[in-house]
């Protein structure tokens, strides 16, 4: 077990009582994963405008919903493909568009260097994920790895709100393409066993 299935495990309780308590007020979970879209997007103009601390506030409270939205689906008897689908693009996409704010920031502050490094953490997090969705189209399992998901929510939101976001993305853009490697690593050993 990884620590993103330990966390929501850990946590199941608190995440079931907020998709009991969002699906109680009509909401679909579709709707929850778009609403957490939308405050990203908020999250990473914030971050464009120099209004880092507030945009790592929106990221952390938007977080929880990319989870949440899962467990409104299972209440709710509404998990589909389309539903898993959509909420893997706009788990993408809310990354991205974060790294894109601090991309936009850092291009203002003319910073190159920190510039190059927001290219390489969008790097590592856009292959963490492919090679996951790529490795199990094939049969294959791809979960290995340090920095998933999760663990990069956890390093960004607190280094946003802290106002220290070079450390954040120093510790993505290495261990998010460390934790690639680890990834093709696993599915190479699993294909070399297939062979024999």
């Amino acid at each position: 077990m990884n620590f993103s299935d330990f966390l929501r495990q850990w946590l199941k309780n608190v995440i079931d009582f907020f998709g009991k308590l969002f699906s109680q007020i009509g909401l679909t979970p579709n709707t929850m994963t778009l609403i957490a879209l939308v405050g990203n997007i908020i999250a990473s103009i914030l971050i464009a405008t120099k209004n880092i601390q507030l945009g790592g506030i929106f990221v952390l409270v938007m977080g929880p919903l990319d989870a949440v939205d899962g467990a409104m689906a299972r209440l709710q008897d509404k998990v589909t493909s389309f539903g898993a689908f959509l909420d893997s693009i706009s788990d993408r996409y809310s990354e991205l568009l974060i790294l894109g704010g601090l991309l936009v920031h850092f291009i203002q502050l003319a910073d190159w260097q920190a510039c190059l490094l927001v290219y390489f953490a969008a790097v590592g997090s856009v292959l963490v994920s492919y090679i996951r969705a790529r490795g199990e189209a094939l049969g294959f399992s791809a979960k290995a790895g340090i920095l998933t998901r999760v663990e990069r929510y956890l390093v960004m939101a607190p280094s946003l709100i802290f106002n220290v976001p070079l450390i954040g993305l120093w510790i993505i853009a290495i261990f998010g393409n460390l934790t690639a490697i680890q990834r093709v690593w696993q599915v190479w050993m699993q294909s070399k066993s297939q062979a024999k």
